[in-house]
Parts: C-alpha cells; sequence; structure tokens
C-alpha cells in the first residue's frame, strides 16, 4: 500500500530532526527538498537515516525510514512532488523562502488543474512573525493571476512554534555520518489551527490551537529569552555548554527571573493559563540542563544584532513587560549584557562590537534595538550595561 506523501523543504537539523520523526511515525512517506548534493545524495541512496534522541537519562536511537529527497535546482521535480502531497512543510530560514516560493507557486497548477484536488497545506517551521503573510505573498508574485484565487482559497500556510532544541553538529560527527542528528527528546508542534485549509492532519505531536499568537509569544517571549539568558550570562561567565550555564546559581537565578516576568506578562496579554505556562517554563529550565545535547553556547549567543531587534525575544520581551504594566528587571539585565557581548568567531557579534565602539550605547539603542534613548526601555537598560552582576537595586 503507497503511504500518504509529506514534503519538506529543507533537509537540515529541523527537517531531519523533528519533522522527518513526525511524518514517519505518522505513516507518511517524506520527500525532503534541499540544496546540499551530499544529504540529497545520501537520502536517496539509504532511504533513511539515524536520530539520535539524547539526555542525561540515556539516550535512543530512532531509524526514520521511508524518506527520499530531491534537489532543490530540479524545480520541476520539487514542483511535481509538491504537488502530489498530503502535507507539506518548510524549515529553510527566513532568507530562503523567496527560493521555494516560485517552487510552491509552479506546483499550484499541477494540482488543481483537477478541481477536485484536495487543499494543500504548508506548515512553516520558520518561527516568523506574519509568515503567513510573508509566504503567500512571495508565491503569488511567481503565480499567474487566473490562480490567485486557488491561492487564497485552497493553499493553507499554517505557522508553527519550533520548540525542540537540536545543537550544532561538528565536523567530525558530520564526516562520520552526514545524515545523523542528535536531539533533546521534548516533541511537540504548536501550529495555527485556524489557518488550515483542508481537514486537520493526523500528525504524532501535531498541537494545533486557536490562540496561536499567545503561543508564538510564548515561544519568542519565555523559550528564546531563557535560552538566549542562558547564552549571554553564560558566555560572560566563561562557559562552553548552556548546561554549564545553567547549573551555576547566579546564571539560573536571573534566568528564571527573567522567565517569570515575561510570563507574568504574557498571562495578562493573551489570558494564558498562569498554571501551564509555569510548568512549561520550569521544564524549560530542566531541559536546558541536559548534558547530553552539548548544547553550546556560542550557537545559542550567535547573531545579536538579530537577538536585540525591537521585537525579538530579548527587547521584545522589556517591551511587553512594560506594555503591559509588569517588572522587566531581569530582562534588562539580560538585555544588557547581549548589547555586550562580543565574540570573534560569529561576524555579527564582531559588526555589533564595532558599531558599540564607533557611535556608542545610545546609538545601538536606537539602531538596532528600535529604542529612543530616552525611553523608559532604554533606560532600564542603560542601568544594567555597565555591571555584569545583577542587583535588583541596580
Amino acid at each position: 500500500m503507497l503511504l500518504p506523501q509529506a514534503v519538506h523543504f529543507g533537509a537540515g537539523n529541523i527537517g531531519r530532526g523533528f519533522l522527518g520523526q513526525l511524518y514517519f511515525e505518522s505513516g507518511y512517506a517524506t520527500v525532503f527538498i534541499d540544496v546540499v548534493s551530499e544529504v540529497v545524495d545520501a537520502l536517496n541512496a539509504r532511504g533513511c537515516y539515524p536520530l539520535d534522541l539524547v539526555s542525561d537519562e540515556g539516550s535512543e536511537r530512532l531509524t526514520i525510514g521511508a524518506v527520499r529527497a530531491v534537489h532543490a535546482s530540479d524545480r520541476d521535480g520539487a514542483a511535481s512532488v509538491l504537488a502530489e502531497a498530503a502535507i507539506a512543510s518548510t524549515a529553510v530560514g527566513m532568507h530562503a523562502l523567496p527560493h521555494i516560493a516560485p517552487v510552491i507557486a509552479a506546483a499550484i497548477p499541477l494540482r488543481f488543474s483537477d478541481p477536485d484536488a484536495p487543499p494543500l497545506d504548508i506548515i512553516l517551521c520558520e518561527n516568523l512573525h506574519d509568515g503567513e503573510a510573508l509566504m503567500r505573498g512571495l508565491v503569488r508574485t511567481h503565480l499567474a493571476p487566473e490562480w490567485h484565487d486557488i491561492l487564497e482559497e485552497k493553499v493553507g500556510f499554517v505557522e508553527a512554534s519550533i520548540g525542540r532544541m537540536v545543537p550544532t553538529r561538528t565536523a567530525a560527527q558530520q564526516a562520520e555520518d552526514i545524515l545523523a542528528v542528535a536531539v533533546e527528546p521534548y516533541c511537540e508542534l504548536p501550529v495555527d489551527r485556524g489557518a488550515f485549509r483542508g481537514a486537520l492532519p493526523v500528525i504524532h505531536h501535531l498541537l494545533p490551537t486557536g490562540n496561536f499568537k499567545g503561543y508564538v509569544e510564548r515561544k519568542l517571549f519565555v523559550h528564546n529569552l531563557t535560552h538566549a539568558a542562558t547564552a549571554y550570562l553564560g558566555h560572560d561567565h566563561g562557559y562552553t555548554y548552556i548546561w554549564e550555564a545553567i547549573r551555576d546559581p547566579e546564571i539560573c537565578h536571573v534566568v528564571e527571573g527573567a522567565g517569570l516576568e515575561s510570563s507574568r506578562a504574557l498571562v495578562k496579554k493573551h489570558d494564558l493559563d498562569a498554571d501551564d505556562l509555569e510548568a512549561h517554563r520550569l521544564d524549560l529550565i530542566r531541559r536546558y540542563h541536559n548534558r547530553a545535547l552539548a548544547d553550546q553556547v556560542e550557537r545559542v549567543a550567535r547573531d545579536p544584532l538579530r537577538k536585540l531587534g525591537r521585537d525579538d525575544r530579548l527587547v521584545g520581551a522589556l517591551r511587553l513587560c512594560l506594555d503591559q504594566g509588569t517588572e522587566g528587571e531581569y530582562i534588562a539585565f539580560v538585555t544588557a549584557r547581549a548589547l555586550a557581548y562580543t565574540e570573534a568567531s560569529d561576524p555579527l557579534a564582531e559588526v555589533l562590537r564595532a558599531r558599540m565602539q564607533a557611535s556608542g550605547l545610545d546609538a545601538v539603542l536606537q539602531e538596532v534595538c528600535g529604542l529612543d534613548p530616552d525611553s523608559v526601555a532604554a533606560l532600564l537598560i542603560k542601568k544594567y550595561f555597565y555591571t555584569a552582576n545583577f542587583s535588583i537595586e541596580g
């Protein structure tokens, strides 16, 4: 019996390390579309790959089967498999989305030339703000006008919130097996229930939610915030791994304080269940202790320019707290430490350092963080910029 077909753009850490598992365990055959020839060739030669679930309690190796791949340069081949998909998804990064839009556009006439063809839903595993509108607009530019109504009516772009942590693989690990991936056991995929054009797919660990905006901000302002806080404070203290940093009592105190501040604001804004949110926050702290995952401080801290953006995990969380009338002292301290972050191996951290040296803190707050230097948020951050030790009295 032929298995229903899932198509996933991006055979990287999230593709192989998360979506591939969900599809395989749910009875789908998966076609990956990717630009890395060695990965595409290996998937086609082997038809499976190993996935290690690692934790301090032990590891479990899964074999993810029923997989093959199409190279992204084969646009016709990619469009053809997408046109036949029961479900599709992406995990390629914001900058690659314009490159897959033409493939999606090409698949639409192939699929919907049959008026009885079912809707096509594409899950966006990109952690993007307004990803649905962005992706729909990108595809529309490559689509003939006579198909625009079909795009609106029968193609769903379903935003997802990715919570599974997947560390960067070393060169030695890649040389040993280019397809192997190690991930934490956590395996839930919240998605925007209202964005589906077809029936909800039966996929293990999929969590359709009607309050998706709340889930997105929970991911950004609790998970991403506390993860980044652990990394920037860990870097200050000379730690290599996230598990080392979170086990430092001083760092853990600040990370927990920042998470509590953002959680209180989220409960007020989105009417989230306070007990559920607190359980989620505590579970994140537990997951950061996962020594076996070997998640690196440098990986999590990477690209501070983006992470210091006005609506991102640090400044965005601080603004959330101020907007909701709740305290944000711990978040302001963490943001200050991110502004002071220097790491020679991270080109964007070097850009931040150079801008700080050339223009000063006020200019960076304005140009990078989108904050008026005299605003309440900026003043809070400046209060902590010149100290590496947190004190609520400042």
